[in-house]
């Protein structure tokens, strides 16, 4: 006969329940889910996906050879006024589902801000 489970010991607690596609990770930096769609026109934040899931993003470079990749954190520098050693893509390099990590001094709030500013602009 199985034992039950009375309890379950060491259970991770959340360390911030995500309130959108900007986190702060266990570490202090900042994690951005990002939805690429290489291939297009021209670099843009799109309208409708700034969401609870992640941003899309349009990227003006093919998805090939790495390229997309590096226009997308090019295009993120520039948008969030920061460094582009200070962007990095983390997750996902051969799919458009993407965790970029924020090493700079900005604030997840901040980096949301930055993000709706773009489409804004757009």
């Amino acid at each position: 006969m199985p034992k039950k489970n009375k309890t379950v010991k060491n259970t991770p607690k959340p360390a911030e329940s995500p309130s959108g596609p900007v986190t702060r990770d266990k570490i202090g930096l900042i994690s951005i889910a990002v939805h690429a769609k290489p291939g297009a026109k021209q670099n843009a934040i799109t309208v409708q996906d700034v969401s609870t899931e992640a941003v899309g993003v349009a990227i003006a470079a093919p998805p090939s050879d790495g390229e997309a990749n590096a226009e997308l954190v090019r295009y993120l520098s520039k948008v969030l006024e920061l460094k582009r050693s200070e962007v990095v893509l983390d997750r996902g390099c051969k799919s458009r589902e993407k965790i970029v990590k924020i090493s700079g001094s900005i604030s997840p709030e901040d980096v949301l801000e930055r993000l709706k500013r773009e489409v804004a602009g757009s």
